[in-house]
């Protein structure tokens, strides 16, 4: 494929989900190569270990100098300066990049998601729960229809296994702080597993959603031409 997915509306796509969870992870990865524990980097990079398993994690509310500062600890710095940097800029008329008859090349960069690991599982879950989370947060009758659905279970088998998470999904329907459902933690996928709020989520979100998925499942490409380059 050629195109990249279409982000949604007042939210991150689930493309812009795996593409944090895999730098969160690079990040990760090239913390214990180097032999570093997660004290000693957060003091270096001036913040909190929560900030920093924020980071690792690929979470989208970690601020960008958050970001930034871990990876100049890392020494990633270089790849930051990539980005930045002009190296695609546009072509100047009258140059020979400019009078060029010759296709420019391509940068392509092809992001998946790996099946194998449950990888897939994971971010459907996670694209499907922060989609619900904003639609409860914004709808107060989303929000009574998922209490009414927790109470249901819990009426029907207090002493189930999940009933501890059951009620832990009241009490983030009461406060509205729904954050520690939609992290990367085992506990996070265990609330995911035991949750209310995909039963509120919409049809057509949903579908948009697994559309979306099934795409990284084989492979979202994106590239574009290098500006001012001949081949």
């Amino acid at each position: 494929m050629s195109n990249p997915l279409p982000p949604q509306a007042n939210s991150l796509s689930v493309l812009d989900m795996q593409l944090l969870h895999q730098l969160g992870d690079r990040i990760k990865r090239t913390r214990k190569a180097r032999g570093l524990g997660t004290v000693a980097v957060a003091q270096q990079a001036g913040m909190s270990r929560t900030t920093l398993y924020a980071v690792e994690s690929g979470d989208p509310n970690a601020s960008m100098g958050s970001y930034l500062r871990v990876m100049a600890c890392l020494g990633l710095s270089g790849e930051l300066a990539m980005v930045a940097s002009d190296v695609m800029q546009a072509v100047q008329p009258g140059t020979a990049a400019g009078r060029s008859l010759r296709a420019r090349p391509v940068v392509q960069v092809t992001v998946s998601a790996d099946a194998g690991r449950h990888q897939v599982q994971d971010l459907q879950s996670l694209a499907l729960h922060a989609a619900a989370v904003r639609l409860v947060k914004a709808d107060a009758a989303l929000r009574d229809q998922a209490r009414q659905v927790v109470q249901k279970w819990l009426d029907a088998d207090a002493g189930s296994r999940s009933a501890p998470l059951w009620r832990e999904w009241q009490q983030m329907l009461q406060t509205g702080a729904f954050r520690r459902a939609t992290g990367r933690s085992v506990h996070a996928q265990q609330l995911r597993q035991a949750s209310p709020l995909t039963i509120v989520l919409p049809a057509e979100v949903r579908q948009s959603i697994l559309n979306e998925v099934s795409q990284l499942k084989t492979g979202v490409t994106l590239g574009q031409p290098i500006q001012g380059a001949e081949s």
